[in-house]
């Protein structure tokens, strides 16, 4: 994993830091001696190659005159991150990319998702999951496919929090109907769904098949929108090998339009509930 780029949490957390050090009028220099390390460590610490302890960014945010508690909370949490759980680890040896899915998620207000002939990661039961995982070609082994099984599950647990974003998710007809892993296993995968159009931060829409063609026949992706407004928000495509994730304002702004535009052809929540339960009763 030699050259790999470094987690976004680390990208943000140097980000901010070479602001409030620029805004400041402090130079990198002066920020070692603050600390008492030597420039390169500061070099390292702003280009993400090396996290921070907790008394060294304080230290620094004090230097910064950085003295927003809501500016200091989020850092500190940042920098909290600099060992990721066992879990996390695991899932990351077979995918890089998921360390970022995994912080996007934990840390968005808001999740929108869109998926064609899946249901999206967030809302699948483990059945559904493990068959999902087990018709990916790969060389990945068992192993491998357990730490992605795992994360898959843990993952979703941010619905749990007592502060869980908001999940808005749009899918296709066609996504309830394809048996993954079987009659009875999809069957406990539409009650989940059924059940989860209950939670009070998820809503669940249903563009039915007799809307015809839509501005979602050629993607799938999920749109993520963070509480802090220096955040851009993130578009993440899964390909074949891991996720694909765009930041530039012009690509998000395209797909907030596409997101909008699938709701527009949707069911209500309600009348998507009632399809759901009607393609799982039909089983």
């Amino acid at each position: 994993m030699a050259g790999a780029s470094p987690p976004v949490w680390r990208r943000r957390l140097a980000a901010k830091l070479v602001e409030f050090r620029e805004q400041a009028g402090r130079s990198p220099e002066e920020a070692a001696e603050r600390i008492g390390c030597h420039r390169t460590k500061i070099n390292r610490v702003e280009n993400a190659r090396l996290g921070i302890s907790l008394g060294e960014l304080r230290d620094l945010l004090t230097f910064y005159e950085v003295d927003d508690p809501d500016e200091v909370d989020d850092l500190v949490s940042l920098a909290r991150r600099r060992r990721e759980p066992a879990w996390v680890r695991r899932a990351a040896l077979v995918r890089p990319s998921i360390t970022d899915l995994i912080h996007y998620e934990e840390s968005a207000a808001c999740i929108r998702s869109f998926h064609n002939t899946l249901i999206t990661g967030l809302l699948q039961t483990p059945d559904y999951a493990r068959a999902v995982l087990s018709t990916r070609p790969s060389n990945l082994g068992h192993e491998g496919m357990e730490a992605l099984f795992e994360a898959r599950m843990k993952r979703q647990e941010v619905l749990e929090r007592a502060d869980p974003p908001r999940l808005y998710v749009v899918e296709n007809e066609a996504a309830l109907r394809v048996q993954v892993g079987g009659r009875q296993a999809m069957r406990k995968q539409l009650e989940h769904l059924e059940a989860m159009a209950g939670h009070p931060s998820v809503e669940i829409r249903v563009i039915p098949d007799r809307a015809g063609a839509h501005a979602g026949l050629t993607c799938a992706f999920v749109l993520f929108s963070f509480p802090n407004p220096t955040y851009p928000e993130v578009v993440s495509v899964e390909h074949r090998t891991g996720m694909l994730y765009m930041e530039a304002q012009e690509e998000t702004a395209q797909y907030a339009v596409i997101f909008d535009s699938l709701q527009s052809v949707t069911l209500s929540p309600a009348d998507s509930v009632e399809l759901i339960a009607e393609v799982r009763r039909s089983m």
